[in-house]
């Protein structure tokens, strides 16, 4: 039976089944120039771009490895042994890079600079999800500071990172050290001097837009799939509070008719992936030729960012959300799994603080330069879920350290 073409019943949405044009090639980021420099020069690698060699060097990072052990919403219900169907930061992440790389190509953008970006995008995320990051916020808040995880990530990449005899880090290009800390917002001097390099008075390339629009898409339908495979959520409580998951099912009910409901929500779910992905397209071409852009740097000082999704896939996009907000992500069900995470760090927290022996010898060495309580935060936030749960007992127990930490 051929696929179905949706018709989302309006009028600016209809248009879902074209296909985009490529923008101009100059709004992409050169595999030459300012942009793909390192802080630390290199000689060029004879069949790879230095985009494609940030995506393996960030494949091949600790940090990169260690977030299929970091919660994306939920790796299980706190009653349940762990769930081996649901996203992980790691399984999230590789879901992002896949939308990425495929709407740089569309676009006729730099697909692997798309692709690296994405790869990095959530590697500055501590454990327990976002629980766990507004925790860990709360918790340096008592300091005078605050947990970012886009800043994280870029700690990550240029200091934590360990693999090269020559420097320390991973010595990215400057594209991709910008996209890390601007994809998903902007940052100014004045609060930020440090960050001086990645042009904070301009948007970042189209390549790092389209990161923080994909992170979207990518939880949307995940978090829809994952609600409704765990039982939080009910189909019929989805159908009647998801637009745009309505629409879609109805239509897909219609062309597999005898088809199982798990199987209809799958069809469904990679209706809206598609649906959502075209209108990015689409509509970033559409506000790429309004704004009369045939530059990078005419992107760069755009009176706003480019890449988006028109106002109508918008408005469904964060009518979804709000239910997923409502029902899955702060549904009861899910409340005992946030208190616990917020304990632990907490607690982990202020123990590592009182006592910073129990830190290992290389955070400890941290100290002097950068302070106990970002030293701590950083120790913490490179640990998975099961690690700091080993870490927290052992921390709230008097007991030794662990021997094999974590960098």
């Amino acid at each position: 039976m051929p696929v179905p073409r949706y018709n989302l019943m309006s009028a600016s949405v209809s248009h879902l089944d074209r296909k985009p044009a490529p923008l101009p090639l100059t709004l992409a980021v050169p595999a030459e120039g300012p942009l793909a420099c390192r802080v630390h020069p290199e000689q060029p690698h004879p069949y790879r771009s230095p985009f494609a060699r940030d995506i393996g060097r960030i494949l091949h990072a600790r940090a990169f490895r260690r977030l299929a052990g970091k919660t994306q919403v939920f790796s299980r219900l706190r009653s349940d042994p762990p769930g081996d169907h649901f996203r992980s930061r790691l399984t999230h992440t590789l879901e992002v890079a896949q939308i990425a790389r495929t709407a740089a190509r569309a676009l006729g953008l730099n697909a692997d600079l798309a692709e690296a970006l994405a790869l990095s995008h959530d590697l500055g995320h501590p454990p327990f999800g976002h629980s766990g990051e507004e925790a860990l916020n709360r918790a340096l808040q008592a300091h005078g500071l605050g947990f970012d995880h886009n800043l994280h990530a870029l700690r990550v990449v240029t200091w934590f990172e360990e693999r090269y005899a020559a420097f320390r880090g991973l010595n990215l290009t400057l594209a991709v050290r910008e996209g890390i800390v601007k994809h998903s917002r902007d940052y100014t001097a004045a609060r930020h001097p440090e960050l001086a390099e990645f042009f904070l008075d301009r948007f970042p390339p189209l390549e790092a837009q389209i990161i923080d629009l994909a992170d979207e898409i990518a939880y949307l339908t995940a978090d829809l799939d994952d609600g409704l495979d765990s039982g939080i959520l009910s189909l019929g409580q989805v159908l009647d509070g998801v637009a745009l998951f309505r629409r879609l099912y109805t239509e897909v009910r219609g062309s597999y008719s005898s088809a199982s409901p798990r199987l209809l929500c799958d069809e469904t779910l990679k209706s809206i992936l598609n649906a959502m992905v075209t209108d990015l397209l689409l509509e970033t071409s559409r506000r790429v030729a309004a704004a009369g852009a045939a530059t990078l740097d005419d992107v760069r000082r755009a009176p706003a960012r480019l890449a988006a999704l028109s106002p109508a896939m918008e408005e469904l996009r964060a009518a979804a959300k709000a239910f997923l907000y409502a029902n899955f992500y702060n549904s009861p069900t899910m409340e005992e799994a946030h208190a616990h995470a917020a304990q632990v760090i907490q607690e982990l927290f202020a123990a590592l603080i009182a006592d910073p022996g129990l830190l290992p010898e290389d955070h400890r060495a941290q100290i002097p330069t950068e302070g106990l309580a970002r030293t701590v935060a950083d120790y913490i936030a490179g640990m998975t879920d099961s690690y700091i749960e080993q870490v927290w007992a052992r921390a709230l127990g008097h007991e030794p350290p662990l021997q094999s930490e974590p960098a």
